[in-house]
């Protein structure tokens, strides 16, 4: 396996949930008022929980479902994320998710959600194909530790990349990020991260390079899971690279600065099949 960096599972904490954007070059004040329409519309659509949720003390993971009705999924639930992925009880079928990645150099707008540091877009531009059926991208944004496990173990950090279909049914590719060179394609975000919770998008003056972001090899491991963010939503279509990406020791603590810990703990597998391929 690559180099892991094993991080200690401290039982209460999590990660973030969505959004959608837009860019701040070259844009007329309709433009901007019309992405910042649709970037609200894409945070509501994965069903926003009004109870004040985190993740350490009375409002961390362990107690999400007791903190509002509308959580009970993050308790009761029997398909939910994160998991820990152990590699030699995957069922290797190649090609059997049928994973598209069509992705294109993209404006975003940056949003301190006070979970996370998430980046939206409005553009309708990028989206996958997961057996033949089309799922738009939103937003991504960023875990620490990693959220998913390999073998038990945690990366340093995991980015995820939030798709929904026309139905607001959700699909997400997660991709591990461990400690080494300086990631350039995030170095735009990583200038101007929110240190506090943003009431207002911060846009990037320079797009995001997506196809970047992801790792040169595609092996990906496949599941059926949920949110790992209050409500905790199932039927989301789960791709999880095995390569993960490289980010550098002080890219790394900039985000831990601001969010020392956002993961959410693995959850029972529940005898849901995991597929490589």
């Amino acid at each position: 396996m690559k180099k892991i960096f094993v991080y200690p599972i401290l039982g209460v904490m999590l990660s973030s949930v969505l959004g959608a954007c837009a860019a701040q070059t070259a844009q007329t004040p309709e433009l901007k008022n019309e992405q910042a329409t649709e970037m609200k519309k894409g945070t509501e659509a994965t069903e926003i929980n009004s109870a004040h949720w985190s993740y350490e003390g009375e409002t961390s993971p362990e107690h999400w479902g007791d903190l509002d009705p509308v959580n009970s999924a993050c308790v009761n639930g029997n398909e939910q994320s994160p998991i820990n992925i152990e590699f030699s009880q995957v069922a290797n079928e190649k090609g059997a998710e049928d994973l598209q990645i069509n992705y294109k150099l993209t404006s975003f707008s940056l949003m301190n959600n006070g979970h996370t540091v998430q980046a939206n877009t409005a553009s309708g531009r990028n989206s996958i194909l997961i057996k033949g059926k089309e799922y738009k991208l939103a937003q991504f944004h960023f875990h620490t530790p990693s959220e998913h496990q390999f073998n038990g173990q945690n990366y340093e950090m995991e980015l995820h990349l939030v798709h929904k279909d026309e139905d607001g049914k959700i699909a997400v590719l997660g991709v591990m990020i461990q400690e080494g060179e300086e990631n350039k394609n995030l170095a735009a975000v990583w200038g101007i991260l929110p240190k506090e919770e943003t009431e207002k998008d911060i846009f990037l003056k320079e797009p995001v390079n997506l196809k970047a972001l992801l790792p040169e090899d595609r092996t990906a491991f496949h599941y059926d899971g949920s949110l790992t963010t209050p409500p905790c939503t199932e039927e989301v279509k789960w791709t999880v690279f095995e390569m993960p990406i490289e980010m550098s020791k002080e890219q790394i603590e900039a985000f831990r600065q601001i969010f020392p810990d956002d993961h959410r703990p693995v959850q029972s597998l529940n005898n849901r099949k995991v597929i490589k391929s």
